[in-house]
This record gives structure tokens, C-alpha cells and sequence, in this order.
């Protein structure tokens, strides 16, 4: 794939073979970040996983940078209210889903109660391509909409393995302090490492990369996890 000249000029600044520190990676990936606009720092893990297996979970990381999530909630009745008094951007059922349907797509979290999960199925084409349908994994299905927006208003975030059995996930912004963006890489790698499937034998975690949205990545050392 073609780089740009910005892509390259920051990739000549640095060792993309050599292994950094957690701090070392945050700092470097800060000063190779280029573009006008504050871009989002992403640790990448590639783990030893076969074709068949994943890893899916949820987690709150300790420094918190993004914005305000829009979030979306399916639910009728009590439920309904519930989700408008706990500051849900957007609260309805079918009118929502029909809207979705259209093509609209202006939220960044939906939840939903159980009841109406048979309704919000059908988006399934829609809002599972854009890791965006609701599901009890990831706790967006559930009656307790108020613990569920309490916990999305911390910064509660996912992260999935992906075909390749890599997970990408913001770990904050390039004009963040390093040393937060640090904590909250390990944070990740740690949460993932205790989501080993039990049969995978070897090391689990095969690399750790910490990249800005249009920067190299820099690899991490993994004995800096031990």
C-alpha cells in the first residue's frame, strides 16, 4: 500500500523492528502523530487464536478522553422513561427502528430492553456490521437501563477479537499526557490476557502495537508487561 509523505517522513524517525516500553511507545507515537486534527492513539493485540474461537468483552478504562457518547435506547413504557431521566440521547421503539431502517445511524451506543430485542433483531444487517446492535455481552441488553447508561457515562468500552484475532481499540488522543494513554494500553492488555480461552496452549498474546489514527505503529515490548 502507498504512504503518503507525511506517512513517511514520520516513519524514518523511528526503528519500526525495535521493541519499545509502554511509555517509550506512547511518547514516540505522539511525536510521529502529524495531522492537523487530535488523533486517536489505538493499541493493537494479536493473539494466538484459532479460526474458530474469539474474544469479546467489556471494560472501563482508567483515564477517561472521549466524548460524550450518544447513546440510543429500545425500550417501551417504565423502561422508556427510565432511559430519558438517565440521559439517553435517544429513547423509543419502532419509531427508532423504522428511522434506522432509513438509514439513519446518528448514535455511537444502543442498549435495549430484552422485550424488545425481537423487534431490534431484524436491524441485525445494519447494526451488526457497525458494531452497534445490542447484546448481553457486552451488558446492552438489559432491564437495568439507569446501571447500564451509568456505566457507558465512564467510559465503559468494548473490545473484540477480529477475523485476523486482533483486537484495535482507542486507548485516548495524541494530546493526551503519555503517561495516561500507558495506563490505559496495559489496562487493555491486561483485561485481555484474563480472557485466554483455556485451551489455547503458548503465548496467548503474540504482539502489542500502539499507533495514532494516521501514524505508524510502534511495537511494544511484551516483557514490559511482566
Amino acid at each position: 500500500m502507498k504512504r503518503g509523505k507525511k506517512y513517511v517522513e514520520a516513519a524514518a524517525k523511528y526503528d519500526k523492528q525495535q521493541l519499545y516500553t509502554y511509555d517509550e511507545a506512547a511518547k514516540l507515537v505522539k511525536e510521529l502523530a502529524y495531522a492537523k486534527f487530535d488523533e486517536t492513539v489505538e493499541v493493537s493485540v494479536k493473539l494466538n487464536l484459532k479460526k474458530s474461537q474469539t474474544v469479546r468483552d467489556t471494560t472501563v478504562l482508567p483515564e477517561q478522553f472521549s466524548a460524550d457518547k450518544r447513546v440510543l435506547v429500545f425500550a417501551k413504557g417504565e423502561k422508556a422513561e427510565e432511559a430519558r431521566e438517565a440521559g439517553a440521547a435517544f429513547v423509543g421503539d419502532d419509531d427508532l427502528i423504522n428511522k434506522i431502517k432509513g438509514g439513519w445511524l446518528d448514535f455511537d451506543v444502543a442498549v435495549a430492553t430484552p422485550d424488545m430485542m425481537k423487534d431490534v433483531g431484524r436491524l441485525g444487517p445494519i447494526l451488526g456490521r457497525r458494531g452497534l446492535m445490542p447484546n448481553p455481552k457486552t451488558q446492552t441488553v438489559t432491564f437495568d437501563i439507569k446501571g447500564a447508561l451509568a456505566e457507558l457515562s465512564k467510559g465503559r468500552v468494548e473490545y473484540r477479537s477480529d477475523k485476523t484475532g486482533v483486537v484495535h481499540i482507542a486507548v485516548g488522543k495524541v494530546s493526551m499526557d503519555p503517561a495516561k494513554v500507558k495506563i490505559n494500553a496495559e489496562h487493555i492488555v491486561a483485561e485481555i490476557t484474563r480472557k485466554k480461552p483455556a485451551e489455547v496452549k503458548g503465548d496467548f498474546i503474540r504482539s502489542v502495537a500502539l499507533s495514532s489514527t494516521m501514524g505508524p505503529g510502534v511495537k511494544v515490548n511484551l516483557k514490559d508487561a511482566d
